[in-house]
């Protein structure tokens, strides 16, 4: 079995027609929210063998609080492809990850991060699941953590529709 963790960016500064988007870094609530997400990732899901991160300021500041809530330290690559990346580019950097690990986090940008979530997530098969899912539709705001799992033993197999949506937690739903 694989795990796939999808995490949005923590909440950032707002963009400005000046700025660099990439420079952006996290306010206050997004640093909240992102530490929650840590402790709550490594408490109900334990930390992820890697992790795939976005280049840019608020994702990179997402993984270093989140980071601080795990009991252990995964592998964590920068990479340039999932900046602002597509549902498209982010489920072909997910296909290439070496088949030794077994649970996988990216974390990135919308729109590409909840358009892969929609693409990954199965029918549902029970009421809890059927739930997550529609929350998963409502909307996938920052900070926003979405857990599949797929019955296959290669990354390079993950398909649409082929995901369990097993876990879909917000910020504010923690507590």
């Amino acid at each position: 079995m694989k795990r796939l963790f999808l995490l949005r960016h923590a909440k950032a500064v707002a963009a400005t027609p000046s700025d660099e988007d990439r420079e952006r870094p996290l306010v206050e609530r997004g640093r909240d929210d992102a530490h929650a997400m840590g402790i709550y990732l490594n408490k109900t899901h334990g930390a992820p063998d890697c992790v795939l991160c976005s280049p840019s300021a608020r994702t990179v500041e997402t993984w270093d609080v989140v980071s601080r809530g795990l009991d252990a330290m995964p592998d964590m690559r920068l990479v340039d492809a999932l900046y602002l990346a597509p549902w498209s580019a982010i489920l072909k950097l997910v296909r290439t990850v070496h088949d030794d690990v077994s649970s996988l986090l990216v974390i990135g940008h919308n729109p590409g991060m909840e358009e892969l979530a929609d693409i990954l997530a199965r029918k549902p098969k029970d009421n809890a699941e059927k739930k997550r899912s529609e929350a998963l539709d409502e909307k996938f705001p920052t900070a926003t953590l979405a857990v599949f799992h797929f019955d296959t033993e290669k990354w390079k197999n993950i398909a649409a529709g082929d995901g369990e949506l097993a876990d879909f937690k917000k910020p504010k739903d923690i507590g």
